[in-house]
């Protein structure tokens, strides 16, 4: 794997990023209608943030993990939900096999955000808005990623000879204008140890248990994803002043692991700049299948 991208030239700003604090249980997530709990303990860190706009053309979805490329929608409200599923799931199917070469994509479903405290937030449209994610994740675990690829590929493409690989990703574009108050960070794939993500069960559940670590009965609906701890060495990147021409292509799982696989990721909380709206945005996952 080659090193990590260099930041010696570039400018970076503080952030503030939530990771999983020493000593904390192992992160399992609990979500009824009314609440999430949670067993992990979080520690905010103040890390340096690198403006990637200097030498954006040099990331790349195998090497970091993530690239930043152009891209005109012809969506003109990106708040109106029958719009989206109508022109951007097939726009965003186009775009992941013009980039990645792949033979097919299954556009899976998409997510509104505004920063704003959740409480502020209001449906729009009939599609629950949410806030930004402060928490350095990664949306889906190895297992609950392959569990999904198989899946969507079994039910969209039944008639298929199967696939060889699979790259499971968000495509991520502000519609708001510049600068955002709350852009979203990269960690370089090339800076995290093997031993940083932690799976992190998530539970949809009528009620809490009374006992948050004991096993699971059979049955209840489940998905998994990452949750990471801090490590000095992780190399951080944003690309200030987005602009909805623009996207932001990560990946959540590759099966093949012979290149970047996943990329850690999180918003924050932009202190430089002088926002006059909340950031919103649209992220679509997306995952491209090799035949």
């Amino acid at each position: 794997m080659a090193g990590v991208t260099d930041a010696t030239h570039v400018q970076s700003v503080p952030g503030e990023l939530c990771y999983v604090a020493p000593g904390s249980a192992l992160p399992v997530r609990f979500v009824t209608p009314a609440t999430t709990v949670k067993t992990a303990v979080y520690r905010q860190y103040q890390v340096p943030i690198h403006n990637g706009r200097p030498i954006q053309d040099q990331f790349t979805l195998d090497r970091n993990g993530f690239a930043i490329i152009e891209h005109r929608s012809a969506v003109r409200d990106f708040t109106d939900p029958g719009e989206v599923d109508r022109i951007y799931a097939g726009e965003i199917a186009d775009l992941v096999k013009s980039c990645t070469g792949a033979d097919r994509a299954a556009p899976l479903g998409w997510v509104l955000r505004e920063s704003r405290a959740p409480d502020e937030l209001a449906s729009r449209r009939g599609t629950a808005v949410r806030p930004q994610a402060v928490l350095v994740h990664d949306d889906f675990s190895v297992s609950g990623a392959r569990e999904t690829v198989a899946a969507a590929y079994a039910s969209r493409f039944p008639d298929g000879p199967g696939y060889q690989r699979a790259l499971f990703a968000s495509l991520w574009r502000v519609f708001s204008p510049p600068p955002q108050d709350w852009p979203l960070a990269l960690c370089d794939y090339t800076s995290v140890g093997p031993g940083d993500g932690l799976d992190c069960p998530m539970y949809f559940v009528d009620k809490v248990p009374d006992d948050l670590h004991a096993e699971m009965p059979p049955g209840i609906i489940s998905t998994s994803g990452v949750e990471f701890r801090y490590n000095p060495a992780h190399r951080w990147w944003y690309f200030p002043g987005m602009t909805r021409e623009e996207i932001l292509f990560f990946k959540f799982d590759d099966t093949d692991h012979s290149v970047a696989w996943r990329t850690a990721h999180s918003a924050f909380r932009d202190q430089t700049v002088q926002a006059t709206q909340p950031r919103r945005s649209i992220e679509f996952r997306t995952i491209a299948y090799f035949e």
